[in-house]
């Protein structure tokens, strides 16, 4: 298939001047989107289209480090390189093209036109990864969702991104949501945000965890979407076949990995917190196209019947998990599996004594099985990633630094640092060829890394609870070398 720029009453066959769809810029247009027709492509090439009208578009990930492109140099700063337990002291971090282009202890002049920010004794770290994060819906609560137009859901989230880069945060993976355009449109620099892993939307059996419908919508009529399906933010599917194409979908949308609902959850109606969901051919159906496709498959589940069930079928990201047993992290580990798990305690909820009954029943089960998860984890030494899984909460949205903070309970403060740097970068490149950034590293601070950084008052190696308070603490906020927050001065 290819376009064809030129409005219906052009039929010239060779250019003529003063016809506006002759131009030199429809042609060039035409040339460019016809080129870029693939599967991906397709989407890049209508960002095409809107860069040649003037406005902003999505160009892709940063491929090499420019040659020539202005150089920034961080000096003076004491380096905790997302890794190590402790720090680099007397560093400057040379940044060019958008990446870590050196990395010089003791004197340094910085080459001529250079800017120069001054850490001034101050500690730089890696940008904070969130690895369960809902970037569309993490602060819009369900009756918004369900009942506003798409673009005010859209222009309410891409807000949120905004915060969620000033809060430190400069790469999310996204596990439920539309969020395939917000990315684009931060990646194109048109709004600012983190980076996004998306999963698209929540795959869920009926009756499921991902399922939103009233009752009076029952029984479904077949071939008629939901509010939440027809905003990619679920996709309902019974049966082997429905799971293939559903999963399928999201990948062609441009996932880098999927999401799967395979058991009962806390902010979910209907079913209960000990429910298991999708049989074990559903599961695997999944597994296999993520598969075929580079990536694997995640899951939400709580309990250790639907681990294991998850396990067997090939998942390879266990999302929450505080009811697991012994036998079902052992599981986890002799098959290679992480082990995404949010500090899920009482203390950290913003008003436990405000939830409904039935919702507080379930809260109370996930808090008592939080310590326990991440003893565990530890003890058979499961991969684990840190997030928060805000879901229709603004309020809690804006705790996510402080729940963070509270990883202490479990970790160091160095350890707690390299969850939320260098252990969830681990998780973020198992999307292997799906992955939409691949020229460099996340999560870490060395050469040819992305420049993702935050100069910050505070040792993540000795305390960890100044990320609490990103306003008063994080000085200079860095994303791909572009300065979002910088009270220090250049």
């Amino acid at each position: 298939m290819l376009f064809r720029s030129r409005s219906a009453g052009c039929n010239h066959v060779v250019a003529r001047p003063n016809c506006a769809c002759c131009s030199a810029e429809v042609t060039q247009l035409t040339q460019r989107v016809n080129h870029d027709l693939t599967r991906r492509g397709f989407v890049a090439g209508a960002s095409a289209s809107v860069a040649l009208l003037g406005l902003a578009a999505y160009s892709g990930p940063v491929r090499a480090q420019e040659a020539g492109a202005p150089v920034t140099a961080v000096t003076n700063v004491n380096l905790f390189n997302g890794m190590d337990s402790d720090l680099k002291v007397g560093v400057t971090v040379v940044v060019q093209g958008g990446m870590v282009a050196d990395i010089v202890t003791g004197d340094f002049t910085p080459p001529e036109g250079a800017t120069v920010i001054d850490g001034a004794g101050r500690t730089l770290m890696p940008g904070l990864i969130d690895a369960h994060w809902h970037t569309m819906i993490a602060a819009l609560p369900i009756q918004a969702l369900l009942s506003l137009a798409e673009g005010d859901i859209h222009f309410a989230a891409a807000k949120q991104a905004e915060r969620t880069l000033m809060r430190g945060f400069t790469t999310v993976r996204d596990m439920g949501g539309p969020a395939f355009a917000l990315k684009r449109a931060i990646d194109g620099g048109i709004v600012a945000g983190p980076r996004i892993y998306p999963s698209g939307a929540l795959i869920s059996q009926t009756s499921g965890h991902g399922d939103f419908r009233n009752i009076w919508e029952l029984p479904g009529v077949p071939g008629t979407l939901s509010r939440a399906e027809v905003l990619n933010a679920a996709a309902l599917a019974d049966g082997r076949d429905a799971v293939l194409k559903a999963t399928r979908e999201q990948l062609m949308q441009g996932a880098s990995q999927i999401k799967l609902v395979a058991g009962g959850g806390i902010a979910s109606v209907y079913d209960p917190i000990d429910v298991t969901e999708f049989l074990p051919e559903e599961l695997e159906a999944a597994v296999l196209a993520a598969a075929d496709w580079g990536t694997y498959v995640s899951a939400h589940v709580y309990t250790a019947t639907g681990i294991q069930r998850c396990l067997k079928a090939g998942v390879k990201s266990i999302e929450h998990g505080q009811l697991a047993d012994e036998d079902s992290v052992k599981m986890m580990a002799d098959m290679g599996a992480v082990w995404s798990l949010q500090p899920f305690v009482k203390d950290l909820h913003a008003n436990p004594d405000a939830l409904p009954p039935e919702r507080r029943e379930k809260w109370e089960a996930v808090w008592e099985g939080t310590d326990r998860a991440y003893e565990l984890a530890a003890k058979y030494k499961v991969p684990l990633g840190f997030g928060t899984d805000f879901l229709f909460d603004p309020v809690g949205a804006e705790l996510q630094n402080v729940w963070l903070a509270a990883m202490t309970r479990w970790y160091t403060p160095a350890g707690a640092a390299k969850a939320a740097t260098s252990d969830n970068a681990f998780i973020l490149g198992m999307s292997g060829p799906r992955n939409p950034y691949t020229a460099g590293k996340l999560g870490v601070i060395e050469k040819g890394a992305y420049a993702d950084m935050l100069i910050v008052d505070g040792d993540p190696t000795a305390d960890f609870g100044f990320v609490a308070d990103p306003d008063a603490n994080f000085r200079v906020i860095m994303k791909g070398g572009t300065v979002y927050k910088n009270t220090l001065g250049a």
